[in-house]
C-alpha cells in the first residue's frame, strides 16, 4: 500500500527534533544526485576550520535557541 506525503509528514512531525533534522537532511541529500567534488572538498575544509576554532577556544558555541532568537532579530 502506498502512503501519501501528508501521512508521512504527520508521522515525521512526531519525531524528536534531532530525528526530524536527520530525516530532513537525508531527504534533501536524496534530491541532489550529482556530487560536486570541489564544493564537497571546500565544505569539508570549512567544517574542519570551524571545529579547530571551537577546539582552540577562538569562538564560543551558541545554543540553537539563542541563534534562532538572533536570526529573528529579537
Amino acid at each position: 500500500m502506498k502512503r501519501n506525503a501528508a501521512d508521512i509528514l504527520k508521522e515525521a512531525m512526531e519525531l524528536a527534533p534531532e530525528a526530524r533534522a536527520a530525516l530532513a537532511g537525508s531527504l534533501i541529500e536524496s534530491l541532489d544526485r550529482s556530487l560536486d567534488e570541489e564544493a564537497e572538498s571546500a565544505w569539508a575544509a570549512e567544517i574542519e576550520s570551524r571545529l579547530a576554532d571551537l577546539d582552540q577556544g577562538k569562538v564560543q558555541p551558541v545554543p540553537w535557541s539563542e541563534a534562532r532568537r538572533r536570526i529573528a532579530g529579537r
